[in-house]
This record gives structure tokens, sequence and C-alpha cells, in this order.
């Protein structure tokens, strides 16, 4: 058993994460193929304008949810509605966050393009700490709406008239995973302007600008829509009771900053917090390049309930590095 530990300590998990999200996003993009669907109630992107895909993200049907008339929820379709958010959180609470560093497409498809930078020999840009902290509110901003837009037309606040089809869905229609997923399966309608009302319209020429945004954001920047993800600020909410773990001993810390470094979407608590033993931040993706960076022995530990699956060690640490030098 202790041969076995020291064999997944010392192991190249930027190499695993590769292969698996190579495998999700094949699953996520084309299962429609094999007529293949894991749920549309998924904690990661899959999008329902996909027409082959193998399963689609919980935010599509949550947003028409939200636009329900009161009434609605304490009748048959509320229950359906609780049915589907307990199914959301139940897929989430497994993975956690990895879902977002290990499977989603929208972030696979970030990390081709810091791939493609890097073949260029283009540096990337990283926020100032200040700058970090102001644009991660936006994904909170950008959930609230997601919510609030629907919910307020459906039962006509402010004076607003009832839900119709335009409104029912105001993230989808500007979130990159509308335009970008279906090019990948030779459909590239999704990317015209929809003239047929001024709200799709409008909805549709945000998403191309979004969509614009996203590609040469994330060619600038790591990671670089996920600092403004919705879908990330709802896992946050149910991060703590979630069984895969990413803890901290703080006694064991020399804040040598090599998981700040390696942290693709920049988290800097992850190096300067010492206190507490829970480092999962809203912004961090679980991609644990931090664990397989640190050379301090236990002191960043990946678990599952409750029991240790990976762990930073010194030997583990100067092997990595000596494959990575050999590989050059």
């Amino acid at each position: 058993m202790g041969n076995f530990r020291k064999a997944i300590n010392h192991a190249n998990i930027s190499r695993f994460r590769l292969y698996l999200q190579a495998a999700s996003f094949v699953l996520l993009i084309y299962g429609g193929y094999l007529a293949i669907n894991i749920g549309d109630q998924l904690p990661t992107f899959g999008c329902i304008f996909s027409d082959l895909r193998g399963g689609s993200c919980y935010l599509y049907g949550f947003q028409h949810q939200m636009g329900s008339p009161w009434s609605s929820y304490l009748s048959g379709r509320g229950i359906g509605m609780l049915v589907g958010l307990l199914t959301f959180i139940g897929f989430f609470i497994v993975f956690n966050k990895a879902w977002c560093g290990f499977i989603c497409p929208l972030g696979t498809i970030q990390d081709w393009l810091t791939g493609l930078r890097r073949k260029f020999g283009i540096r990337y840009s990283n926020y100032s700490e200040p700058v970090f902290q102001r644009l991660s509110k936006i994904k909170y901003i950008l959930l609230a709406l997601l919510i609030l837009i629907p919910m307020a037309i459906g039962n006509s606040f402010f004076g607003l008239p009832k839900l119709d089809h335009d409104f029912g869905i105001p993230f989808c229609m500007i979130c990159p995973g509308r335009t970008v997923f279906p090019l990948f399966s030779g459909d590239f309608s999704q990317l015209a302007l929809d003239m047929s009302s001024i709200t799709k319209m409008v909805f549709t020429t945000l998403g191309l600008l979004i969509t614009g945004l996203f590609l040469a954001g994330s060619f600038i920047k790591k990671r670089f829509f996920c600092l403004f993800c919705p879908m990330s600020a709802f896992h946050y909410i149910f991060a703590k009771a979630a069984l895969l773990r990413l803890s901290k001993d703080g006694s064991k810390c020399t804040r040598c900053g090599n998981c700040y470094r390696a942290c693709d979407v920049g988290i800097r608590a992850i190096a300067d917090d010492l206190d507490h033993k829970n480092i999962v931040k809203d912004d961090c993706m679980m991609c644990f390049k931090c664990v397989e960076m640190c050379p301090e022995e236990g002191c960043l530990e990946v678990k599952f309930l409750g029991l240790p699956i990976y762990e930073s060690t010194e030997e583990g640490f100067f092997k990595r590095m000596q494959r990575l030098n050999n590989a050059k």
C-alpha cells in the first residue's frame, strides 16, 4: 500500500489531467453520436445548443425554472425543480470544483489556447492582486442576474411583462459555449445574428462579442473566462459539502510561492494563507497543480471522504522536475 501511495504522489498529475480533459471533451461534445447522455443537470458546461452533446449544463434549465410563476414552485413542477437542483448538487459534491479543472470543455479549450500561445513563445499576462479581487466579483453578479432576470419577468416584478422565450435564458445567449461548442460538430449557425426581435438581436450580438473576448483573452491569460464564470460562483455555494477536498497544513509551508506561480487562475491566497486548512477558494478549479509543484512534505493534500489520495512530497517534486528538465 505504501508503494502505491508513493507512486501516486510521484505521478505527473498534469499529464493525467490532460488525458481526462480530452476524454471529457469527447464525451460532452460528441457523446450523442453513441446515444450517450449523462444528464441535463451537470455542474459543468455542455451546451444544449450542440446537438451531439453527451450531457448539458444545469444553468440552461435552471434559468427556465427561475422564470416560472411563484405558484408553480408549490406544484408538481416545483418538485421537478427540486429534483433537478439536488441532482446538480449530487454530481457536484462528488468531485467538487474539479469539474472545472478536469472536465469542463470551456476550460479545456482555454488550456489548448494557452498551449498554442506557449508554442508561439508569447508571454501571458497576470492580474495585479487588486484587479484580481475586483474582477472575481463579476461571476457573482452574473449568477445573480441569470437568476433575477427570468424570475423578475416571469413574476411581473417592476411592472415588466410576463416572461417570453427571448428572456428565458439570458446567460446562455451570451455564453461562449453556445457559439463555440457547435463549431466542433460543423455547426456554424450560432455565429449568426438573430434579427427576429430586438431582444434576440442584442443578445446574439453580445454573445458574439463575448465569444471574441473569450478567445482573445484565453490566448493572453490562463483560464481567462474562469474568473467570470457564474457556474464557478454557483459551485462555491456548495463547495464545503463536497467529498473531494484540497487542504493545507500551514505549519509546513515555507511560502516559497511555487503554488501561486503554478496556479492558472492566479490565486495568491493559496500561498499566503497559513491559517485555513480548507483552501478551495471561489476561483479555484482544483487542477492540483499547486500540490504537484509544492516541495514541502505533506503541506498540500487532496482527500476524498477524509482519506488522502494525493499529497505534496519533496521526493515527488524533484522527480517531476527531473522529468520536466529531461523533456526539454
